[in-house]
């Protein structure tokens, strides 16, 4: 089982990279994230985590430029009517780093982006990881948050994921996008004060406090 690939770069098409490793060409299906951050010039040194899919009548090559990449690949297809194909559209559409937001906020209209995916499947995606993707967004939004802070005191960081409350959450995401922002940032934004002010906070302070998230 092929797990990662370090050679250089043959050729590069609209979905694919081939990757030269010592003499022999490997045909590895890429995201455009992917395929952007590598280049496309021949001879260029490239390394790609690789998801081998054995098929009955194949073998195919998943190439990812990082960890985070690929573990959103392999999440993304455990959704029934996800395949390679559409993660791959889906990690080319939706930055890594947001997908969690994208997902866990319920934000249909992003994942409907990319190529394969329509409503049902969208609705699908987000009920099925919602959790999931719940959990990583907070973890995500506290470690940014304590690197802020570890930037400017010089201590260490750290990352506590609460559990943020639904109803007050969903009033104040709803009244943020009301105002025009993004569902997914907004709902990080939320995250944010919530896991600062604690679960107990107000809807009007949580709205406020959140705008000024949204525009530090």
């Amino acid at each position: 089982m092929i797990a990662k690939l370090t050679g250089v770069i043959d050729s590069v098409g609209l979905n694919y990279v081939i990757i030269d490793v010592n003499g022999v060409g490997y045909l590895v299906y890429a995201s455009s994230r992917t395929l952007s951050r590598i280049g496309s010039a021949r001879g260029t040194p490239v390394a790609l985590l690789i998801e081998t899919i054995v098929r009955e009548d194949q073998i195919t090559l998943y190439g990812f430029a990082d960890a985070a990449e690929k573990d959103w690949f392999q999440i993304l297809c455990t959704v029934q009517g996800v395949g390679a194909k559409v993660a791959q559209g889906i990690l080319g559409t939706v930055q890594v780093e947001q997908l969690p937001l994208v997902i866990a906020s319920q934000d249909k209209s992003a994942l409907r982006r990319a190529d394969g995916v329509g409503d049902k499947l969208a609705l699908r995606i987000v009920t099925e990881l919602k959790e999931k993707a719940g959990k990583m967004a907070l973890g995500a939004a506290a470690q940014q948050k304590a690197g802020k802070a570890q930037a400017a005191t010089g201590a260490k960081a750290s990352a506590a994921v609460v559990e943020v409350p639904q109803t007050i959450s969903n009033d104040a995401v709803s009244a943020l996008i009301n105002l025009g922002y993004g569902r997914a940032e907004a709902f990080g934004a939320v995250a944010n004060v919530i896991r600062d002010k604690g679960e107990g906070i107000a809807l009007g302070d949580l709205i406020r406090e959140s705008l000024k998230e949204l525009s530090a």
